[in-house]
């Protein structure tokens, strides 16, 4: 114990009582009255040193079965998994059998003491009273031991922790701050990518069109890009998505197909985080034809439901099964590494929902995602800007592992 400290228990600082509960709970006897009503619920849904509002009220009539405490009562949760949580009530009010009142206490030492309940919290969830719900009787709150320092001592560890609290405070706000930057430099660095601006051209390389030709060698080439309201690249080319991809839909499994083992099945609920998870996902145990397998580096994209739009890249070695209103995003030949189609739809994320039509239910089809224009770069540019977004995407996730650490 430092100099001038002394041990003292909260029954000598001042008195503690429990409040009451009006019953049969909601009874219009006495509820939905004039006068407000504090439930645990108030005094945990926050951080704050002080609670502002009664979410319940209740009438005259139920003030004797419950107690009512002046403004500037200090209070602690004192039943449930919530228990011990201190807040200092800024209006008269009245608190349920959950909450303990901290009453005729000094008010220069009532800050003091609401930082050191605070503190306790956790302490005070381990106290086993042998009930199935946690709960700190009145006399178990009474015979809190507490170390107190003098008045103006009390004052400066006040002070201190305010100050540390603003600055955690802070921290966490930057963070969040930091983290929405994180999310729009990477967008930016697609949106740069996908116009050709991230990496140089590179005159040495294949022409995007004749990418084209290896499709179709009859395809017209044409190099009128006057009416786009930005420059195409050199040696880039404008198409169709589906000029050189092919999107393939689910099949329309039943749910008297869905087994406890078997080939996993992806459904619109696996794709996350622009790949596919697939814990709690289903299994099929009958065949299919090939077109609704899929395999390793697949891109598969939602055709329906609010997150239409939203991708996914396939990473398991094993095979799965494709669902309906699951799209399968193949590529149509060596015209376009898997790498830069992924970075290039997952721009596109927000354009497909806003496509989307329908009823209450967005969805989107196969032909209107493949009518999609596509600025196709040339082979080697492609992976020039792959490799450049892989480099930039690192350095950003490296600090939001730092953030999340």
């Amino acid at each position: 114990m430092p100099n001038n400290w002394v041990w003292t228990t909260v029954d000598e600082l001042c008195d503690v009582v429990r409040g009451g509960s009006p019953r049969p709970a909601g009874d219009e006897k006495y509820y939905n009255g004039a006068i407000p009503f504090l439930k645990v619920a108030d005094l945990t849904k926050d951080d704050e040193i002080y609670v502002y509002k009664a979410e319940y009220t209740i009438k005259e009539a139920g003030l004797k079965k419950t107690r009512l405490v002046n403004e500037g009562t200090l209070l602690l949760t004192n039943s449930g998994a919530t228990l011990g949580v201190p807040k200092i009530t800024t209006f008269s009010t009245t608190f349920n059998d959950g909450i303990a009142a901290f009453l005729y206490i000094n008010k220069e030492i009532q800050l003091y003491l609401y930082w050191f309940l605070k503190s306790k919290t956790d302490s005070f969830r381990k106290i086993d009273q042998g009930a199935a719900q946690p709960n700190l009787n009145t006399d178990l709150i009474k015979s809190i031991p507490i170390p107190l320092p003098p008045l103006t001592e009390q004052k400066r560890i006040i002070k201190e922790i305010k100050r540390w609290f603003s600055l955690i405070n802070q921290i966490d706000q930057n963070k969040s701050d930091l983290q929405t930057i994180i999310k729009q430099a990477k967008s930016k660095i697609l949106d740069l990518a996908i116009h050709g601006k991230l990496v140089p051209q590179d005159p040495n390389d294949e022409p995007a069109s004749e990418l084209l030709k290896r499709i179709n060698p009859s395809t017209k080439i044409t190099c009128d890009n006057a009416h786009y309201t930005f420059k195409v690249p050199t040696g880039w080319i404008m198409c169709k998505l589906g000029e050189i991809c092919a999107l393939e839909n689910g099949y329309a499994f039943s749910s008297d197909d869905y087994k406890q083992q078997g080939i996993p099945l992806v459904r619109i609920s696996n794709i996350s985080d622009n790949t596919i998870n697939l814990n709690g996902c289903v299994f099929v145990k009958k065949e299919v034809d090939d077109r609704f397998i899929v395999k390793n580096g697949d891109l598969l994209i939602a055709l329906s439901g609010a997150t239409t739009g939203k991708m996914g890249v396939y990473e398991n070695e094993n095979i799965a099964y494709l669902n309906q209103r699951v799209g399968n995003l193949k590529i149509k030949k060596n015209v376009l590494l898997p790498e830069y189609r992924n970075y290039y739809m997952f721009s596109q994320i927000e354009k497909i929902l806003k496509l989307a039509y329908g009823g209450a239910q967005p969805n989107i089809s196969s032909k209107i995602i493949c009518e999609l224009q596509f600025l196709l770069p040339p082979l080697m540019e492609q992976k020039r800007i792959v490799q450049k977004i892989e480099e930039l995407y690192s350095y950003f996730d490296n600090i939001q592992k730092a953030l999340e650490a």
